[in-house]
């Protein structure tokens, strides 16, 4: 039903200025028609109330009607031929067209021209709305600029950016925005992310990390290489991803389309015997006077109010604009579908590494044995590893930068692999690595070091032990969150898998408040952890992974959820839920998100039913008219409609 609007593909403002005028041409045209209809109703029944005697000449009423009908009649009846002509004999244009020539039929031509107005009203209403929440996420997502600054020959050009190649340097000013992906070639700078992940902090990327399309940089201007086309940009997989996600149909739409395609037929039957009984009962029963065009009024109105569009339109919208609103915080669904799963989730199982953590080696202690103090014991360690690329070592001098210790010189550098490094720093001889490294020269240290289940790095200086670093990855700062909002879901089965020691895992979990968590796990142990979840039906399971590695028990999950997963061609091919922000306590977020939707749905689900019943039996019964019944059907559709569109406002 919802076809996403392509981009221009020129780039230059003349195009975009085009549609402009394409689409207010093509406003006014729609709306002229309605209003030409209107004016013409009204007059034609302000005509008839004054009783001029011209108007009930001849048949100047009927075709001061056929005209009036004509405008917004014509489309509905070409809707109508191209769904006959695609073998969908039944749909909501062919009972409106049904519905309006039987009012004319029958001499009722206001009643006529009315259905054919208010409903051609409702579908305006309907595809402003719609076309509002295709707006509202392109304007989200799609911020890529229309041109770049690329330096090709010492000068810096104005080019489009889907003409720039990868290899190319490309500049962008503080304030811009960022069209293409790149790598950081100035040594830092702030970037205000929030069009990609939702967050509003600034970022520092440094020289070499990683810059992508639609952040803006804010203190300086900056020069990227590019690393990605136009269209293989990290935004670009997301607005196609976003984009098309209402191809992948929840339940609730699967079964409308269902209960349409059987609903009317039916629906077209009892509009047929509603004439049909009575006529045959006064066949049985002569006292019985059957009216022909009383009862073909009361199918009429029948036919009317019974047309599905407040059920068709507003479900799909629903989950469309839940699908908008949950990008706007940074969480992406790939379906209705998997918005739907995801309120079905009892048990939520974590990866640790990257997911809970950080995925970055602390300083958490610093024991000196006494030699020499602890800013001192730092500041070998740090001068030794300072130009190691190890993530351990970079720990040990982001630890010392920290702190405010300075580096000293270092000379005669030497390498052991798996042990660690020797160095001389004002001619002692300075070890740094494990204990394996003292053990090979033979210098004794604590035998307690050895049950340090940690990552821990020792030092030595002239053949003497002297203290250690204690290193640990860290909880992110909303990780406990996380795990508390989840239980406020009455989500009690929450587990973390890891391929970390037992006791780290357990260490981390016992902060967390997570009572079952499973370390030394490689990753089919996760696989077989996750498939004996699989094996109690009552577990709906969804798997929290970084994307990367994780990608069997991703897609073995009832809803497979990556963390950070941006810039991750892995997470967003295996996962139903991409969560950008890098923050798991946006996992209870998206359950909300979804519940909110679902519940959204079902009150317009509920709403239509209710109400149409109530009107059809009163139009059996002759007393509703194809006033009431057209007034009813609208205001439903808009009123569900106006529903499914609060989810943008309710989710911020």
């Amino acid at each position: 039903m919802m076809k996403v609007m392509g981009h221009c593909s020129c780039g230059a403002h003349s195009c975009a200025a085009e549609k402009k005028v394409d689409a207010k041409v093509s406003v006014f045209h729609e709306y002229g028609k309605v209003i030409f209809s209107l004016l013409l109703l009204t007059s034609g029944i302000i005509m008839n109330a004054l009783d001029l005697a011209f108007f009930h000449e001849g048949s100047v009423a009927l075709i001061w009607y056929i005209v009036a009908y004509l405008p917004v009649g014509i489309p509905v009846m070409k809707e109508a031929w191209e769904s006959i002509r695609e073998k969908d004999y039944f749909s909501e244009f062919t009972l409106m067209i049904i519905a309006t020539l039987g009012a004319f039929y029958i001499g009722e031509y206001p009643e006529g021209v009315a259905v054919m107005l208010f409903y051609t009203v409702g579908e305006l209403f309907q595809d402003k709305a719609v076309d509002k929440a295709k707006r509202n996420i392109g304007a989200l997502l799609d911020v890529r600029p229309e041109k770049a600054l690329v330096l090709r020959e010492g000068n810096l050009v104005i080019e489009s950016p889907k003409k720039i190649k990868v290899g190319e340097i490309i500049e962008i000013k503080a304030g811009e925005r960022v069209p293409l992906d790149g790598t950081m070639q100035n040594e830092v700078a702030a970037f205000n992310t929030a069009a990609l992940t939702g967050e509003s902090v600034p970022r520092n990327i440094r020289k070499g990390e990683e810059v992508l399309a639609g952040m803006i940089v804010t203190d300086k201007v900056i020069r990227l290489e590019v690393t990605r086309p136009f269209d293989k940009s990290a935004l670009a997989r997301i607005l196609e991803l976003v984009q098309n996600a209402s191809e992948r149909k929840a339940p609730a739409e699967l079964f409308i389309r269902k209960f349409a395609r059987i609903y009317t037929p039916i629906v077209i039957a009892l509009a047929v015997l509603i004439v049909l009984c009575p006529f045959v009962y006064s066949l049985i029963n002569p006292p019985f006077v059957f009216a022909f065009n009383d009862w073909l009024y009361r199918a009429l109105v029948f036919l009317v109010i019974s047309c599905p569009c407040a059920l068709v339109v507003s479900i799909p919208l629903g989950y469309f604009g839940g699908i908008g609103a949950a990008s706007r915080l940074g969480i992406l669904f790939k379906g209705g579908n998997y918005l739907d799963a995801i309120t079905k989730i009892n048990t939520v199982v974590f990866d640790k590494t990257g997911t809970l953590t950080k995925g970055t080696f602390e300083v958490q202690a610093c024991k000196s044995a006494g030699e020499v103090s602890e800013e001192e014991l730092v500041k070998l360690v740090a001068s030794v590893e300072s130009d190691s690329t190890h993530p351990i070592a970079k720990a040990v001098v982001n630890y010392a930068k920290e702190q405010n210790i300075e580096c000293v010189a270092v000379t005669g550098t030497k390498e052991f692999a798996g042990y660690g490094l020797e160095a001389t720093i004002d001619g002692a001889m300075v070890l740094v690595g494990n204990c394996r490294l003292l053990s090979k020269f033979d210098i004794s240290y604590p035998k307690e070091l050895l049950e340090i289940t940690d990552t821990i790095v020792v030092c030595a200086v002239g053949n003497r032990y002297a203290g250690y670093l204690l290193l640990a990855d860290a909880l992110k700062e909303d990780a406990k969150v996380a795990i508390d909002n989840l239980k406020a879901l009455n989500i009690e089965n929450i587990q973390i898998l890891s391929g970390d020691k037992q006791s780290i895992v357990t260490n981390f979990a016992e902060k967390l408040g997570i009572s079952k968590a499973y370390g030394d796990l490689l990753p089919e142990g996760k696989v077989n952890h996750l498939e004996e979840l699989r094996q109690d039906e009552a577990n709906r399971i969804a798997f929290v992974g970084d994307g990367m590695n994780d990608a069997p028990v991703l897609a073995l999950s009832h809803v497979g959820i990556a963390m950070g997963g941006l810039g991750s061609d892995a997470a967003i091919e295996t996962a139903d839920v991409v969560i950008q922000t890098d923050q798991p306590s946006k996992v209870a977020e998206a359950i909300k998100v979804g519940k909110l939707t679902r519940r959204i749905i079902w009150q317009n689900v509920s709403l239509a039913f209710g109400v149409k019943l109530l009107v059809l039996i009163l139009g059996a019964g002759g007393i509703a008219t194809l006033w009431e019944a057209v007034f009813a059907d609208v205001g439903v559709a808009l009123l569900a409609i106006m529903n499914a569109v609060r989810i943008q406002k309710m989710i911020k």
